[in-house]
């Protein structure tokens, strides 16, 4: 018992994240697309041995 309440707070939180549309900045998201430069040694494979094996 009791869950009624928490479900429909939860059911309210969820549709409002669903249908609101939040304001977007779309010069500031150019900006820092721009801005982002690819790197192509930013891969590191962090379960790769580090002896190499021949």
């Amino acid at each position: 018992m009791g869950r009624g309440r928490q479900k429909a707070k939860h059911t309210k939180v969820a549709r409002e994240l669903k249908y609101s549309t939040p304001n977007t900045d779309l010069s500031q998201l150019e900006k820092e697309l721009a801005s982002a430069k690819p790197d192509d040694d930013a891969y590191v494979d962090r379960w790769a041995d580090d002896e190499d094996e021949d």
